[in-house]
């Protein structure tokens, strides 16, 4: 399946590659911000918080993990964590918006290290937000708040000195109004860093067109392939100031995770699915995600992760003093 999708692309170098990537920048530059973001919201962030605790690691990171030096999945989190901060020049006492924070991996890790910083998580799941806020009241972060948006509606109060996005702009169609939003959200020195994951040459829609299309129609709905350029087919308000690759055999390696924490507790794992389906549907959607991980472990470690990786973008103001 890899190798037809991309037999569906343009040769790579060449200009109907330039072209098709315009093409589709353009038509994505037509919409709202999200598609379907409640969709995408019930395939991944409306399942009970009790899987993601099962299959996830200590930070209940829902992305990509770093294994340079990690032998375990939570020492993967931790790692890719701090090089998240490193790379976007987090410093104690910034204001940092984490948009589309996920299970507030980055925020509650931010605001450990961080004390004196001002975080504001957003997430579209009001699971995700009350998750948050139970434990940053436990660990005493009083400096981190959350609160519950769609991203097509959201306006932040205030300036920040970084926005941070880990894996939300893959589930974003129209990136240049996303990006004029966040270009007033940040100070005038402020920098914007995303996390994303991408393909080496192509970018394409996930679209439900047949059978063979289950990853759009159950887990990815309204949701994009950037390639590893995309961002900087967008350079009115924010401009790429630097781009690092990750390669995909760490995603690999966290897919991978996930899926043997899930084989590991597949009984509690079948439990928490009854909850959320319902128990005449749990065993197949322990099976869809069980496939999910592993499809998601094949893509990335394809070609030895160079076809399908992670892209880290810092970007900055275009308007900024000198």
């Amino acid at each position: 399946m890899l190798a037809e999708r991309l037999r569906e692309q343009p040769a790579p170098n060449t200009r109907a590659a330039r072209a098709a990537l315009l093409g589709f920048a353009e038509q994505c530059s037509k919409g709202p911000i999200a598609l379907v973001p409640e969709v995408a919201n019930a395939q991944h962030y409306e399942v009970a918080p009790a899987f993601f605790d099962l299959v996830l690691g200590r930070h209940r990171k829902y992305s990509c993990g770093l294994w340079d030096g990690a032998a375990t999945l939570d020492e993967s989190e931790e790692r890719m964590l701090a090089l998240t901060a490193e790379r976007a020049g987090i410093e104690d006492g910034m204001a940092i918006l984490d948009l589309g924070c996920g299970w507030g991996s980055f925020s509650l890790w931010a605001a450990e290290r961080f004390p004196n910083a001002r975080i504001v998580a957003v997430s579209n799941s009001a699971p995700q937000r009350r998750s948050i806020v139970a434990r940053a009241a436990e660990r005493g972060l009083y400096s981190l708040t959350a609160t519950t948006a769609d991203v097509n509606f959201y306006e932040a109060e205030g300036r920040f000195d970084r926005v941070v996005s880990v894996e939300m702009f893959e589930h974003v169609r129209n990136h240049a109004l996303l990006l004029s939003r966040i270009a007033r959200w940040l100070a005038p020195d402020g920098r914007l860093f995303v996390h994303h994951f991408a393909h080496r040459d192509h970018a394409y829609a996930y679209e439900d067109r047949g059978p063979g299309d289950w990853m759009a129609r159950h887990f990815f709905s309204g949701g994009i392939m950037p390639s590893r350029d995309w961002l900087e087919y967008f350079p009115h308000d924010l401009a790429v100031e630097a781009r690092w690759q990750v390669d995909g055999r760490h995603y690999e390696k966290t897919a991978n995770a996930w899926l043997a924490a899930l084989d590991a507790q597949r009984e509690r794992v079948r439990d928490v699915c009854a909850l959320t389906y319902g128990p005449a549907d749990a065993d197949r959607w322990v099976q869809r995600w069980r496939i999910f991980f592993m499809a998601c472990a094949e893509l990335f470690g394809y070609r030895d992760g160079e076809e399908w990786s992670v892209a880290h973008v810092l970007l900055a103001p275009t308007d900024r003093p000198a």
